[in-house]
């Protein structure tokens, strides 16, 4: 009775085992998927834009994450800085320091229309990153990001340089042509809210084409030989300016030293001919024969040797030489 027992109950702890053990497999099987399914890295230099059921859920910060199995999505967004050298589509990983090569097409892409219907090459640099992860995620990706900025960056800049002339264009005015291109830029982009952020945009090279290359440099040098000229010219003109300035102040001091001693002058004879008239006034007689001898003292007094004759002699007398040399 035991025996036959025992052989009815041993059959069936070898199903449970096996039926466990199966379980246990399963079970850590599933732990493990969970795991390699689940759980995922985010880079420093990415975003992770979540899905839960197509829809957005969340965006990721840096680090290690979990996700739901079938249910969650997750879309890796590279946030890093990026340059894309235009008018060629080129883009740079500035961050991770990759680096940048150039498929150059036909010459004819790099020729822009100036205001004076000139046309000049112009080469630029767009410098840009992801600041939405969302609508970049939801809206592009990095080939359609290319190809956007590419697409913008050129009609801005076509825009732009049609504002200016040639000769502003290939000298003195680039700083200003890009600050308004990247002003423009950035507002296209926003406008279409790709999640995409213009950090910067630099002009590397505008010059003439080939074909006008040797009439442009004598241009250039001709331009150069002005500035030269013009700049010659001020600094000798700071110079001589002071010169010239002193001068005018030491001859208008003179002038007005000489005017107040002429007025002095002048007001000292207005002043004796009014007092000399006062005494005229009380003395007329007296003052007449004092003026007279004063007068005649004054004219004698510079005529040299003198002689004086008698009217009642009826003819004068021979004259000797009175004075001996």
């Amino acid at each position: 009775m035991n025996s036959k027992f025992r052989k009815e109950i041993e059959p069936n702890l070898d199903t449970q085992q096996v039926l466990t053990g199966l379980a246990a497999v399963v079970a850590l099987s599933t732990i493990l998927y969970f795991a390699w399914s689940g759980f995922y890295t985010v880079r420093e230099y990415e975003k992770a834009v979540v899905l839960r059921w197509g829809k957005y859920y969340t965006t990721a910060e840096p680090g290690l994450h979990f996700k739901l199995p079938w249910i969650d999505e997750r879309i890796l967004v590279d946030c890093s800085e990026r340059t894309l050298r235009l008018p060629w589509g080129t883009a740079e990983l500035v961050q991770r320091g990759a680096p940048l090569t150039v498929e150059r097409d036909s010459p004819e892409e790099m020729l822009i229309l100036t205001g004076d219907l000139y046309a000049a090459v112009v080469e630029w640099n767009v410098i840009w990153r992801v600041s939405e992860p969302r609508d970049f995620a939801l809206r592009l990706n990095d080939d359609d990001a290319d190809n956007i900025i590419n697409a913008v960056a050129r009609s801005t800049m076509h825009r732009i340089i049609g504002d200016y002339a040639a000769d502003e264009i290939l000298t003195g005015k680039r700083e200003e042509i890009a600050l308004a291109a990247l002003a423009e830029l950035k507002s296209n982009l926003e406008s279409l809210k790709s999640g995409i952020m213009i950090v910067d945009l630099q002009m590397q090279r505008a010059i003439p084409p080939d074909r006008v290359k040797p009439a442009f440099d004598e241009v250039n040098a001709s331009i150069q030989q002005r500035d030269k000229l013009v700049n010659e010219a001020r600094r000798e003109r700071n110079q001589m300016l002071p010169l010239a300035l002193a001068s005018q102040d030491k001859s208008i001091r003179e002038a007005e030293g000489y005017a107040s001693r002429r007025k002095a002058e002048a007001e000292g004879e207005i002043a004796a001919l009014l007092a000399k008239y006062a005494a005229y006034q009380k003395a007329p007689e007296l003052t007449r024969r004092r003026l007279y001898l004063e007068t005649m003292e004054r004219v004698l007094g510079n005529s040299g040797p003198k002689v004086i004759l008698d009217g009642s002699m009826p003819s004068p007398l021979p004259l000797l030489p009175l004075e001996k040399e």
